[in-house]
């Protein structure tokens, strides 16, 4: 089972799209599977950093990115979204996974080249709750710069930065 996370409701078929950060990828419809799905759990537009730790993780970016935690993937986000999260109901389309390619292993991601119908659909609220019930470590920060930096400047492999173009400018 596949998924896509909107904020619309009432979504019938799903038309391949561009990307507007990927013009030059075709068209595709997105999908993401239960192992990644938390990482919508937040509005759209919401700009955060997941980091998750693996057995292939250094000592080093143990100590970096999770000195502090038992938690196996920790999410940052700025605080200004915090009351639109808490606030914020998605809904969650399910999708069979005939029709898909896996795009991105790490991240879960696959694509279809296809017009997708949804075999249902479900109100997904909570969203804290959520995230923390699956073990997830969630952080709250002034500024997303600081983190994104020194993941980019280090050798640390299991990471995303979505909706980056969001996030606030130092």
């Amino acid at each position: 089972m596949l998924y896509h996370f909107s904020e619309d409701a009432n979504i019938g078929v799903f038309i391949p799209k561009e990307k507007q950060n990927r013009p030059e990828f075709p068209a595709v419809v997105w999908a993401i599977d239960e192992e990644h799905e938390f990482t919508y759990y937040f509005p759209r537009d919401c700009p955060r950093i997941i980091c998750r730790k693996t057995e292939d993780t250094s000592d080093k970016n143990v100590d970096l990115f999770f000195r502090n935690t038992n938690a196996d993937i920790i999410v940052t986000v700025e605080s200004g979204w915090y009351s639109r999260i808490i606030e914020k109901t998605l809904y969650k389309y399910h999708f069979e996974d005939d029709g898909f390619e896996l795009f991105d292993k790490t991240a879960g991601y696959y694509i279809s080249y296809q017009v997708v119908k949804p075999i249902g659909i479900e109100k997904v609220d909570k969203l804290v709750e959520r995230l923390l019930s699956k073990g997830i470590e969630l952080r709250f920060t002034s500024n997303l710069y600081p983190l994104r930096e020194a993941i980019l400047t280090s050798d640390f492999k299991e990471f995303g930065i979505h909706r980056f173009n969001n996030a606030k400018k130092l």
